[in-house]
Formats: C-alpha cells, sequence, structure tokens
C-alpha cells in the first residue's frame, strides 16, 4: 500500500512537472504570436491624391487577397510622408515629387525606388468666369504670372504635399511671391482644397484624376490650363531602410511593392475610372524610370 502510493505520488509529481513547462512554453510563445500578427500589416505612407482619386479603393483589397498582408494607410502630403520615412515610422511610400523623394533617397531613409504610374497636372478655375484670363492656356508658368498679375483668387493646399511643391516650383519660375488676399492656404488634401476653389470661385492647382474623381462635388470649376510638360506627375513607390530602421516590415513594404509592379497591379491601376468616367485616370510606368520622361 505504501509502496504503491510512492509510485502514485512519483507520477503525479511528473506529471506536474510535465505541465508547468508546458504552461512555460504557452507563455513564452504568446509575444511570438502577437509579433507575427503585427508584421502582417503593413504602414504605407501616401500623397492623398491616391486616396481621394478612389485608387485605394481599388488596390487595396487585391493587394490584402493577393498577399496576405494588412495595408494601414497614411494619407498625407507628399512632404509629410518623406519626413514619416525619415524617422522610420512607416514601412513603405507611395508618393509624387520626385526632386523631393530623390533627396530622401540619397540620405539613405528609403530604397528600392520604382515608378508606378502617371498622370498631370492642370489649373482649374471659375467656370463662368475667368478673371486671371489663363483659359486654354498651355504655358504654366504664364498662367501663374498672369493669376498674380490679375490678383485672382487662388486657393493653395498650403501643406508640403507633392502638388504644393510644385505650385512653389512654379511661383519661383513666374518670378511672383504669393501673398496678399488674393492667395489663401488651406492646409488639407487635394479633395477639400477643391471643394474650397469651388465655394470661393478661386483658382488651384489640381492633379486630373482627384479633380475627375470629385467633380460632381466642386461643378463650379473647369480646367483652365493642361498640356505643359511641367505639369506631368510622377507617382513612386519605396521601401523605408531596415538597415537604418530594423523595425520596419521589410517584407511587407516589398509585398506591396511587388504588387502595385506586378501585372495584377498595373491592370488595377491601369482600369481605374475607366467604367465610371470613361477614361483612365492613371497611366502605368512598370519598368520605366523618370529618364522615359526626359528627368
Amino acid at each position: 500500500m505504501i509502496q504503491r502510493r510512492l509510485v502514485i505520488g512519483g507520477l503525479l509529481c511528473v506529471v506536474a512537472l510535465i505541465s508547468a513547462d508546458f504552461g512555460n512554453k504557452l507563455v513564452r510563445q504568446q509575444p511570438a504570436i502577437a509579433q507575427s500578427s503585427t508584421k502582417k500589416n503593413v504602414i504605407v505612407a501616401m500623397t492623398t491624391s491616391i486616396e481621394d482619386s478612389g485608387l485605394l479603393d481599388d488596390l487595396v483589397p487585391a493587394f490584402e487577397k493577393r498577399t496576405g498582408h494588412i495595408l494601414k494607410k497614411v494619407a498625407v502630403g507628399t512632404g509629410q510622408a518623406l519626413a514619416l520615412a525619415e524617422k522610420g515610422e512607416v514601412d513603405a511610400l507611395f508618393v509624387n515629387s520626385p526632386k523631393a523623394e530623390r533627396k530622401v533617397l540619397q540620405g539613405g531613409a528609403v530604397t528600392n525606388r520604382h515608378l508606378v504610374m502617371h498622370n498631370d497636372f492642370v489649373v482649374v478655375g471659375p467656370a463662368n468666369s475667368d478673371k486671371a484670363k489663363i483659359r486654354n492656356k498651355k504655358n504654366a508658368i504664364e498662367a501663374f504670372s498672369l493669376i498674380a498679375k490679375n490678383q485672382a483668387l487662388f486657393i493653395s493646399r498650403g501643406d508640403d504635399s507633392g502638388t504644393n511643391k510644385l505650385e512653389k516650383d512654379l511661383w519661383q519660375q513666374a518670378k511672383v511671391n504669393p501673398a496678399g488676399t488674393w492667395y489663401q492656404q488651406t492646409g488639407s488634401g487635394m479633395a477639400k482644397t477643391l471643394q474650397v476653389a469651388n465655394q470661393k470661385l478661386g483658382y488651384t492647382l489640381t492633379d486630373r484624376a482627384t479633380y475627375i474623381f470629385q467633380k460632381k462635388n466642386v461643378s463650379s470649376l473647369r480646367v483652365m490650363v493642361e498640356g505643359d510638360k511641367k505639369l506631368l506627375n510622377l507617382y513612386h513607390v519605396m521601401e523605408v531602410n531596415s538597415q537604418k530602421f530594423p523595425k520596419v516590415n521589410s517584407a511587407g513594404a516589398k509585398a506591396f511593392i511587388n504588387f502595385v509592379l506586378s501585372t495584377e497591379g498595373q491592370t488595377i491601376i491601369s482600369a481605374h475610372g475607366k467604367k465610371e468616367f470613361g477614361q483612365p485616370l492613371f497611366f502605368v510606368d512598370a519598368g520605366k524610370t523618370e529618364k522615359n520622361y526626359g528627368f
């Protein structure tokens, strides 16, 4: 009887030790499981025009289905997106200010930069009046000079976006320092800025895709200036450098870049807008570089 109790007691001790060891393993595994779940999230900072043009509604579901990653967007101006990359706070970028992008690329904060697509910028203004006298002009610098000369109301994004950077460059080339009551800044994205221009019957610089997508909400505006080579709008993707910022989800960033450059991604981009507006809002550029457009 005593011997049986000793045997049973010994078995219970062994079971207890095994249970404790198994429990410890479960506890140790939990952080790894949580980290694996987190790594599915890909944080992409992008210019607001990609969201305001409706492209994300087509692109994101397909990306997530194809790769298993979950895209977390940060829709801000390109300048803010680049600043986030320089701090290692996002995984990838989808932006449209080549000059500013090259500076950040040279600084080592981003890598793996590729041209994805393009469209163009246009100057829009009041459909029933043209105080600046720029209707049908083909030279953007001339148009900006006339806007300033006639002190016609101009609504600027004022948000350090790619659009805002181009606008500043055009003022500089026109030798104009925009100031006064005729020059107003929203500090907002493209859709909101178009709405303000529509309400106040002012001029503004916009990417064509957002203007077309938002056209029903800005019926007082029409395209005034288009076709100038200076108004070409190039969009690049790039990943934040994981060697410089170890917390970056490099695998997720690569998956996003590879998807938008893939046949599937490029097909989605090129089709966007055709059904609703009878024209594409973007033109695809996988395999091309800025040199293909003379830059």
